[in-house]
């Protein structure tokens, strides 16, 4: 185990094993400090993310960093979250000596308060008297910030991981020390919330947590996040992870654009985007997502996204089909679980692989018969 090392916390794994991260105190307390400087100071947090994950661990080390005792939110209603008892419980919270109150969500959770609240004017008054609400682990789409300015909420749009402490840039710009750089397309972050390291893993380490020596000869120590982004105006764009790019045809497509494309979408925000082996072009996109509203709520039509994804991603990026889910599997901190995903998709082949070749087969039964 690294020196220094003050606690040892899992990744969220979404899309293969969960990797063991070692993280030092001075680090943990650097990304909290630079947390409520960002916010406007010290506050009470309202917990309703899983403490085993970084982004619940954060909200207990905040708490502990500024004095304040934490508010853990149980949802009696048994369901994963329920944005009506959840305001009960900000709702029940004081703000600590400082009466501010803070919240950090995954996007799936700060979509159903959303919903709520623009259907119910109270719920919304509730929600906007919340001093900052910190939505993280997966992009926030255009369109979940406009509704969410359209009703005066305290967006926070937080960029980070278990390897950087949690999140460490805000709205697209960096919080306390954190740097940062792209570098061949990558996002690489530098500052004093980095970890030390896997356990375990020293050449995964290596490979990762990088040291280079600046133009003042002094070394600063980088990681490299494996996302895509860019860098203008001092603003950073994440526009996906390298990982996730198929070729079709000969052509780069990013899974993680044709999502961001069709969760602007109404009854969308769900979407993922998922490749398939195609015998002629190699691999194909599709998107998956969770079966509409029992109640009826409208949902945009496929062809009309697909158009819209082969305008502005090109043909190759178009989905060939999309498919709707039960449910959508999701990690505990509420990221889709990507393997799972494709497991399901697997079985969904294999099923109607096996469903073709019978009726092939019974046709030519009948045709022998004849």
């Amino acid at each position: 185990m690294p020196e220094g090392t003050a606690l040892v916390i899992l990744t969220s794994g979404s899309s293969g094993v969960p990797k063991a991260v070692a993280l030092s105190a001075s680090a943990l307390r650097a990304s909290a400090e630079a947390t409520h400087e960002r916010l406007g100071g010290p506050g009470q947090w309202i917990v309703a993310l899983p403490t085993y994950l970084i982004s619940g661990v954060q909200m207990l080390v905040r708490s502990i960093v500024c004095g304040s005792d934490p508010v853990f939110f149980d949802d009696p209603s048994g369901r994963p979250f329920d944005p009506a008892a959840f305001l009960d419980a900000c709702d029940a919270a004081d703000g600590g000596s400082t009466g501010r109150r803070y919240v950090s969500l995954v996007p799936v959770q700060f979509a159903r308060l959303l919903e709520l609240a623009e259907q119910d004017p109270e719920a919304a008054d509730r929600l906007r008297a919340i001093d900052g609400v910190l939505v993280g682990g997966q992009a926030v789409t255009l369109e979940m910030r406009r509704r969410a300015h359209a009703l005066g909420v305290r967006l926070r749009r937080s960029y980070g991981m278990t390897e950087t402490a949690g999140g460490c840039v805000y709205d697209g710009v960096e919080i306390g020390d954190t740097r940062v750089r792209i570098r061949a397309g990558e996002v690489q972050l530098a500052g004093p919330s980095l970890a030390l390291g896997y356990i375990g893993d020293p050449v995964l380490t290596a490979e990762k947590f990088v040291e280079e020596l600046g133009r003042d000869g002094v070394p600063t120590r980088w990681y490299r996040t494996g996302d895509a982004g860019e860098l203008l105006g001092g603003m950073l764009t994440v526009t996906g992870r390298l990982d996730r790019v198929l070729v079709s045809g000969g052509v780069n497509v990013s899974l993680d654009e044709i999502e961001r494309i069709a969760r602007e979408h109404e009854g969308w925000d769900s979407a993922v985007a998922v490749r398939v082996p195609d015998a002629e072009w190699g691999e194909r996109p599709g998107l998956v997502v969770e079966i509409a509203d029992p109640t009826g709520a409208a949902r945009a039509d496929f062809d009309a996204i697909r158009a819209v994804i082969r305008e502005q991603l090109g043909a190759a990026a178009a989905p060939e089909w999309s498919t709707e889910i039960d449910r959508m599997p999701r990690l505990p901190g509420g990221k889709p679980d990507l393997r799972a995903i494709d497991e399901w998709i697997g079985r969904l082949r294999a099923s109607f692989a096996e469903t073709r070749a019978a009726g092939s087969a019974a046709a030519h039964s009948q045709e022998d018969d004849a």
